[in-house]
């Protein structure tokens, strides 16, 4: 008799750790399912502002990457620190040249960490099969989900349209960015492209929902149905599931190739577009192409946890590297996104302003807006600018 009772509670018994301490291990539990678990299993929610830590400030992971990145967050240290930005930037170089990933796995461990990351676009030099794209091992390590990029037009810059307003929702770790490739037998290789249930409806409820919280009238999903009518049939299937629960929200869809010209043609026509990875790429790299440049756009990757802000062409820029003609505003906007993000909105609209009255009033611009002027005299200005402002 005793002896069963013995057994029933040990059967039956909390562990000592989850009775004594509910809350620290239930913490605990949480944050590692949260880092683990499959994309099955996770849900869709929004991306919440990290807790201020030091005194009111925060700090975040900066990855300047390759190229022209080091300069350019140079410039947005020195704007930050002259207008007194609460940031504090925790700075990780990953050398494109190594062969291991043990600069990268520091990296994803200081976004865990921080929340939130500004990054310029990093090489990978290397071409051995186990060396995989730093920049997709993040947004797939911190499944980042999403990828937004508005393209809005700024007055007076040559381009090819004016007044052009899209927001390009982009899908961030499914599709052909899914980095599964093998070779079947020699002289023949293959490539998966992944397209699941649960990544298509979040980015197309992610889509919806910044329509009818923006304002917006219209999304297109953008797809190639017509050929690859199980992965993209199905994306495109999601999508208008997903937009039944949006009624007042317009909904249509277009084959990339078409895309493509209409975007150069009568790029006004879109409002908000829903895509997968390789479209994303494509598209936004068309349209920021038609409004000036890839030296204006900014991007932003959310996930359910974390955060990470970079421009929204994501080019290296390695060819003008190191001669002060980089286009600095692209990482500025990128950086006025994370400190909208965090929540420090009063910083955010100074430094936007200084930097719109500097390209568009004072019409200091660098070659690629077709002017003369050098990436430290575009930061300068903005900096004259913000010498007569006030930030409290």
């Amino acid at each position: 008799m005793a002896l069963r009772l013995t057994q029933r509670l040990l059967q039956t018994q909390t562990p000592f750790l989850t009775r004594g301490y509910p809350m620290l291990v239930t913490k605990e539990k949480s944050e590692d399912v949260a880092h683990t678990k499959s994309s099955l299993q996770k849900k869709v929610t929004r991306t919440d502002i990290p807790s201020a830590q030091y005194g009111g400030r925060h700090a975040v992971t900066m990855l300047p990457g390759g190229g022209i990145g080091p300069e350019l967050m140079t410039y947005v240290r020195e704007i930050f620190s002259y207008c007194g930005a609460p940031i504090d930037f925790e700075v990780i170089e990953i050398d494109p040249s190594t062969e291991g990933n043990d600069d990268l796995d520091y990296a994803i461990t200081s976004i865990k960490r921080n929340g939130v990351a500004l990054k310029g676009n990093i090489e990978t030099k290397s071409q051995e099969l186990s060396e995989v794209s730093r920049n997709v091992a993040i947004r797939n390590e911190l499944d980042l989900y999403v990828n937004v990029v508005h393209c809005k037009s700024y007055p007076g810059i040559p381009a090819r349209h004016q007044d052009i307003d899209v927001v390009l929702i982009r899908q961030n770790t499914d599709g052909e960015y899914a980095m599964l490739e093998h070779e079947s037998v020699p002289g023949i290789v293959e490539s998966m492209k992944v397209v699941t249930v649960e990544n298509a409806e979040r980015v197309a409820r992610y889509a919806f929902e910044y329509a009818r919280q923006n304002n917006r009238k219209k999304v297109t999903t953008i797809h190639k149905a017509n050929i690859m009518k199980l992965s993209d049939g199905l994306f495109l299937e999601c999508a208008k599931r997903v937009h039944k629960d949006y009624p007042e929200l317009e909904h249509d869809n277009m084959i990339i190739d078409n895309t493509c010209m209409q975007a150069v043609s009568k790029p006004h026509q879109f409002d908000v577009m829903n895509m997968t990875n390789l479209y994303g790429t494509i598209v936004s790299n068309v349209l920021c192409g038609l409004m000036g440049g890839a030296g204006l756009i900014s991007g932003r990757n959310y996930g359910d946890h974390y955060a990470v802000f970079e421009p929204g062409t994501r080019n290296t820029g390695t060819a003008i590297a190191g001669k002060n003609i980089a286009n600095p505003v692209a990482m500025i906007n990128a950086s006025i996104d994370m400190l909208n993000h965090l929540g420090h909105k009063e910083h955010a609209n100074v430094i936007y302003e200084a930097t719109y009255q500097t390209i568009v009033n004072d019409a200091i611009r660098t070659p690629d807006l077709g002017g003369n002027h050098s990436s430290t005299d575009v930061v300068e200005n903005i900096l004259k600018i913000l010498s007569a402002k006030r930030v409290n």
